[in-house]
């Protein structure tokens, strides 16, 4: 499947069947919070937050992540303690301030009103999504939606876009994978899916990497419904 431009990525023109969307980041704009999650998690334990630390943890998921920071600075935690910090944390940020970015809504109805079956894949923990209800409510917006907890590998590996992907009954040449993450980008690309890149809102994505990875790269949501 050949992408051109953004142009093939508006709905009822679009190439694809079925769209795999990232949360963090790529529809949501929350790198402001777990930010502050890092940064809280590391204080508490005395440590200083360092350039590169969250970038560290993006690709690798809650369980993955945890196992990272505790051999990184010898943390006596376990990882089910760093899991459950993490989520009490997320949690309560999530509640208050985290919201879908502009178009985001928009262009996924969009795409399911034109046929296409739409799906979240996050590494992201559900009850950490859960707690954006009654403002976001994310099942009435996808098909599905698959949590990194519920495959074998983190997003360094494609396991979880595969699987999305069987569960909507679609084949990955007719997929399309929107992420904000190279790693992400590229394990997708890796296992046949279209990889297209989205400009995050975090001021430290390294864009050169994800369009070093992907099909093409979009600035956002809103130009793709736009008439």
């Amino acid at each position: 499947m050949t992408l051109t431009g953004p142009a093939d990525l508006a709905p009822g023109r679009t190439p694809f069947t079925a769209a795999i969307f990232d949360f963090d980041g790529t529809i949501a704009e929350s790198s402001h919070v777990w930010r502050l999650v890092d940064e809280t998690f590391l204080s508490r334990r005395g440590i200083a937050y360092e350039p590169g630390f969250s970038a560290q943890l993006a690709a690798r998921g809650f369980r993955e992540g945890a196992r990272w920071v505790i051999g990184t600075y010898g943390l006596p935690d376990t990882v089910e303690q760093v899991c459950d910090e993490w989520n009490d944390l997320g949690s309560a940020l999530y509640r208050d301030r985290v919201r879908l970015r502009p178009g985001a809504e928009d262009y996924i109805r969009a795409l399911r009103a034109a046929g296409v079956a739409c799906a979240l894949a996050t590494n992201n923990d559900a009850a950490v999504l859960d707690a954006l209800k009654p403002r976001v409510d994310v099942d009435s917006l996808f098909d599905l939606r698959v949590h990194g907890a519920e495959v074998g590998r983190d997003k360094r590996w494609p396991d979880i876009y595969v699987e999305t992907a069987r569960r909507m009954g679609r084949e990955p040449g007719r997929t399309v994978v929107f992420e904000d993450i190279p790693a992400g980008l590229r394990s997708a690309a890796s296992a046949g899916f279209t990889a297209v890149g989205v400009r995050s809102d975090d001021p430290t994505q390294d864009l050169d990497a994800v369009s070093a990875e992907a099909t093409l790269v979009i600035d956002g949501w809103e130009r793709l419904t736009a008439r």
